[in-house]
Parts: C-alpha cells; sequence; structure tokens
C-alpha cells in the first residue's frame, strides 16, 4: 500500500525524491519504494527521513509498533528535566544556555520581561552577536493577541510591559544592531527560549502569569520530534514577524 504521508510530507518541504535520498545517502529508487509499495525503511532510515521533513517518523509509519514506541521513547529523552513554575527554575540557566550557543539564540515570548531587565543577558547577546544569529521576537503591543494574554493573566498591561522591554532593549539595539528584533501578532501558547540544540519551552497556563506556569528544558536529539516542533514554531513567527520601527517605542513627555 502506498505511503501517501510520506510523499505528502516530502512535497509540503519543497522537496524531490531524489532531494530526500541525497540528504539521506540512500538510492532515490528505495526512496520510491518507500513510497509507492509503502516499504517500512530501517529504524535509522526512519528518524533520518522524519529529520529531514520536520515531523514525527510515528506519522509516517504508524502501524510500525516498534517506530511508535522508539519515537516516544527518544521524544521523552529530549526532556532533560520539567520545572513546575518559572520562578523556580535556576536564576542563571538562561545566561549559561545562551552562552554555550555557537550559532543560533532565538527568544519567543510577548514580553519576556525578566530578561530585559538582566544586564549580563545583555552582555552575553552583545558577545555573541558577530558569531551567531540571534532573532529577539517580541509581542507587537497594540496588536489583540497582547491585550488578550493580559486580560487571560488577569491584568491589562501586557502592552505596557512589552513597550518597557522595548526600551530596555534600545540600547543593545543600537550597539549591536546585527541582532535581529522583530514584533510578531501570534497567539502563544508557549514562550521559547532556544540556544542551538538547547531549549527552555515556558508554558502558557490560562489565569496564571507566565512565572507560575511549567518550564520545560528540553535537549535536541537526531530523530525526535519535541524539540523540533516547537523549534519550527519560532521559524513561522519569525517569518511573520515585522521590525521594530522607531514608532513602536513610547513617545517622551
Amino acid at each position: 500500500m502506498p505511503n501517501e504521508k510520506l510523499r505528502s510530507a516530502i512535497l509540503a518541504r519543497g522537496l524531490s525524491v531524489r532531494d530526500l535520498a541525497d540528504r539521506l545517502g540512500v538510492d532515490p529508487k528505495t526512496v520510491e519504494r518507500w513510497i509507492t509499495k509503502g516499504i517500512t525503511p530501517y529504524r535509522r532510515h526512519q528518524y533520518a527521513t522524519a529529520s529531514a521533513l520536520g515531523v514525527d517518523a510515528a506519522l509516517l509509519w504508524p502501524e510500525d509498533e516498534r517506530t511508535v514506541t522508539s519515537a516516544a521513547d527518544l521524544s521523552r529523552a529530549e526532556i532533560v528535566t520539567v520545572y513546575p513554575h518559572r520562578h523556580v527554575v535556576p536564576g542563571g540557566l538562561w545566561r549559561e544556555m545562551y552562552q554555550r550557543a555557537e550559532k543560533r539564540l532565538d527568544v519567543l515570548a510577548y514580553a519576556g520581561g525578566f530578561l530585559s531587565e538582566d544586564p549580563l543577558f545583555f552582555s552575553v547577546l552583545e558577545h555573541k552577536a558577530s558569531t551567531a544569529e540571534i532573532r529577539m521576537l517580541l509581542g507587537d503591543p497594540e496588536c489583540q493577541a497582547v491585550s488578550q494574554r493580559g486580560i487571560d493573566e488577569g491584568h491589562m498591561a501586557m502592552g505596557h510591559k512589552v513597550r518597557n522591554a522595548l526600551v530596555n532593549y534600545r540600547p543593545l539595539m543600537r550597539r549591536a544592531p546585527d541582532i535581529g528584533f522583530r514584533l510578531h501578532s501570534t497567539t502563544l501558547y508557549n514562550s521559547i527560549f532556544r540556544a542551538d540544540d538547547e531549549m527552555l519551552v515556558n508554558t502558557h497556563v490560562y489565569g496564571l502569569g507566565a512565572y507560575l506556569a511549567p518550564v520545560l528544558h528540553l535537549r535536541r536529539l537526531p530523530g525526535a520530534g519535541l524539540f523540533d516542533t516547537y523549534a519550527q514554531s519560532i521559524d513561522r513567527t519569525w517569518e511573520g514577524a515585522r521590525p521594530v520601527t522607531d514608532d513602536d517605542f513610547p513617545k517622551a513627555g
């Protein structure tokens, strides 16, 4: 029986059978047989294929019980620890994680005020700006999603918090113009802080401030899907976000 899920996943990534085969180091005819004849590849190829296509292996080969079990085990293995509340995360972990990064540093939040008030975090960003890609995504203070998040947390001040964060970051924007700052209007279900293959995911819980919500500490493993699922949401939000302009800062007086 043909594997239409695999065919669709390849097309969704804008790849051809040959493109995928080249990435996996196999013959294109082998990949074609996986699709047209529904042949289940070796497990190492399942994980490599899933990673290349940005999906969970269990979605491509759901009938393979071993794949489902192994994919679940791999995803669990990506979880370093879970903190019941953000305020119990060790204070230095955020900076240490970003200090370890070499290629990519991402922040996806609405305000993330606790980072915007940390001068040591600023120093890390400024130091990394010349060697790594840094993407800072804050909520558009005028958008409905930011306003609603404030209501959900039991206050009306989220837009004000975002503007405070922008004011705090403004000197850094001037000193390190290579750091990318954008504003998004996305409904966030988590605030995500990525440093290469390490990540902190601060969940959003209705009626609670983010500092009271759980945090997942993740490390990416090839073939697992948990880390990549969150990472994809950063990429998509960045693509739809807009640059920060002078009009986004509070006017003096």
